[in-house]
């Protein structure tokens, strides 16, 4: 295990939105950083990532199961480790995931946890049965860890490249698309989107091949999958991707300039940095609250509504591509793929439809209070009722 930041809204320097976001008051898309708690074992195993964001519930967020993220979400004002969120990744992230891989694998709960002696790690020596922990001797974090060696960096450089690709899919997708109104958009969920997609581009003999230093007699040497290599082509992909934007800094961006910015991810910020990210969280956390007030009467998440406007949605893709695409066979394809991704939708629009209908009609109707003179008939009724209450 080791952890490492991120800087997760960050282009190379001499790129246009970073020259602008320079002379910006506080520099604050610069220095907004999250950081990684990246973990996994020898096999190639690699785990859902921990995840510290300086604020714990951002609006980017509101109303995502954070148990449903690619990450696991935890929070700190200066969105770094520390000794409580250390022993919350341990019991509430760690060991779940091995307890899942092991029973997967056939194997007894025995684990040995390596991890170095920063000051935010917790003393985790005897906080669980079967898991034995030791402490990497100090100094040689670069030399032996095997999250080191190479698989975090080869990590940030999939990041960079899926960012950039994530802006050329909005640049294709819209004809009145602007790179600086997409980056003011590019919030925390659209990293945990790259995130994401970097995590899928990470594979298991990568991970393997990291432990060569530490354990050379489990590493198989596999063929264009050492961190270097994935490092090397997700950078030559990105420097492709920039050249696709244009623009300054982007168009004549090079491999030096991508590697630049994998390296400014491990410099370590200033105290007035960091009072200035605290001060960044009081006031997210202050504008959520105030959102969450605004918006506490407002219909949220994926109501029937919502859902039968999504289902509309697939159903009128699915007719536009039979009835554009030539290829008959590739439009066939592609419907069967699209009904068997919504599927989970489909069936939850049945369930809340069902739900609907078992629901008694008085909950439509609002009660009001009624002030009419009552009739003769029913003042009769209220008559008959006084002398013989069982009527009633």
């Amino acid at each position: 295990m080791d952890e490492t930041g991120l800087f997760w809204k960050r282009m190379p320097s001499r790129t246009f939105l970073m020259q602008d976001e320079a002379k910006a008051p506080g520099f604050k898309a610069m220095k907004d950083r999250v950081t990684l708690i990246m973990c996994g074992n020898a096999a190639g195993f690699f785990m859902k990532p921990g995840l510290i964001y300086m604020s714990r519930n951002p609006r980017a967020l509101k109303n995502r199961n954070k148990n449903a993220l690619p990450v696991y979400w935890m929070h700190n004002p200066k969105a770094w480790i520390t000794k409580p969120l250390t022993w919350d990744w341990f019991h509430q992230c760690f060991i779940p995931q091995v307890q899942v891989y092991l029973a997967a694998k056939g194997l007894n709960f025995k684990v040995l946890l390596l991890m170095d002696n920063a000051g935010g790690h917790d003393d985790l020596a005897h906080e669980h049965a079967g898991v034995q922990v030791e402490f990497l001797p100090p100094n040689t974090t670069s030399l032996i860890q095997p999250m080191d060696q190479g698989v975090i960096r080869a990590f940030k450089a999939l990041y960079t490249r899926n960012s950039l690709g994530s802006i050329v899919e909005a640049m294709d997708a819209d004809e009145n698309f602007t790179l600086k109104a997409y980056w003011r958009q590019y919030t925390i969920a659209s990293c945990l989107k790259n995130i994401q997609n970097a995590l899928m581009d990470m594979k298991s003999q990568t991970m393997n091949a990291c432990w060569k230093k530490l354990w050379p007699e489990v590493v198989h040497d596999y063929k264009g999958f050492a961190p270097e290599e994935i490092q090397d082509a997700a950078v030559q992909n990105s420097v492709k991707l920039a050249q696709a934007l244009g623009g300054e800094g982007f168009v004549d961006m090079t491999p030096e300039e991508v590697n630049g910015l994998l390296d400014e991810h491990g410099l370590p910020l200033t105290d007035k940095d960091l009072e200035e990210l605290t001060r960044s969280a009081s006031e997210e956390e202050e504008e959520e609250a105030e959102a969450e007030q605004a918006e506490e009467e407002e219909d949220v998440g994926l109501t029937l509504e919502r859902l039968a406007e999504l289902n509309r949605a697939a159903a009128n893709v699915q007719r536009m591509v039979e009835l554009w695409d030539p290829n008959m066979t590739r439009s066939i394809q592609f419907k069967a793929s699209l009904d068997n991704t919504f599927a989970p939708y489909r069936a939850m629009l049945a369930q809340k439809k069902k739900l609907r209908q078992q629901l008694p009609i008085t909950i439509f109707v609002t009660k009001t209070k009624r002030s009419v003179t009552p009739s003769p008939a029913a003042s009769i009724v209220e008559m008959v009722i006084e002398e013989d209450p069982e009527l009633s």
